[in-house]
């Protein structure tokens, strides 16, 4: 027997399933995750980027105390699979869903948009942190050199801390933007066009990896003031 793409195979009786659903209509088996869609379905909540986190919270209480493995300890061996599968599932989902830029990550990467890799937001240098960028790394050598000729710990900081400020200022300002993308991405509904939907999913994603970008800069500096 064969069923659209939109259900799944109970392995206990052999009915179909919804996708979006953890326990078998039929049978009232929990269902294993041969098939199933995304976290946000596993949640059932809407693909949006501002989650309501006291009711994830809840959604992720309930769901755990259902697939949990003590209670399916006398279950045959097919169902205390299917209950260690949906809690591990369930715990990625919620480490995942429950931070704003793990969120971001995961619905780019879901809608096709994904960064190709964690280092691909530092192979290249954001054309809109070109200026900045290069001033930055001008301080840097500036200031090693003034730490290889022995100057003060207090002067070569105090200059690492001058050059952070344009950078957190950068970073600032593609919070907010991502803050409004996030409203537009949410403010979509189901009849929107798919030119638009890809339209604020690579600004989304833009601002994302510039985000990465700028993140690794800072981290760089703070490694910069720890070298005594």
């Amino acid at each position: 027997m064969s069923f659209p793409t939109t259900l799944q195979v109970c392995r206990e009786c052999g009915g179909g399933a919804p996708i979006d659903v953890h326990f078998c209509p039929q049978c009232a088996k929990i269902l294993s995750l041969t098939r199933h869609g995304d976290y946000f379905d596993f949640f059932g909540l809407p693909r949006k980027l501002n989650l309501d986190l006291s009711d994830l919270e809840q959604r992720f209480r309930t769901l755990s105390r259902q697939f949990h493995p003590d209670f399916f300890y006398n279950a045959t061996p097919a169902e205390r699979l299917a209950s260690l599968e949906r809690s591990s599932y369930l715990n990625d989902g919620y480490r995942t869903l429950h931070q704003p830029i793990s969120r971001m990550e995961y619905l780019l990467k879901i809608e096709g948009l994904a960064p190709k890799g964690p280092d691909e937001a530092s192979r290249q240098v954001p054309p809109a942190l070109l200026e900045e960028v290069f001033a930055l790394n001008e301080e840097l050598d500036d200031v090693r050199e003034m730490r290889a000729s022995g100057a003060l710990a207090d002067a070569w900081k105090a200059r690492l801390q001058r050059a952070r400020k344009p950078i957190d200022a950068r970073r600032i300002e593609h919070e907010a933007q991502l803050q409004e993308l996030a409203a537009r991405w949410d403010g979509l509904d189901a009849a929107a066009p798919d030119a638009e939907r890809r339209d604020v999913l690579a600004a989304l994603r833009d601002r994302f990896l510039e985000r990465t970008y700028i993140t690794n800069l800072l981290a760089g500096i703070e490694r910069e003031l720890e070298t005594a």
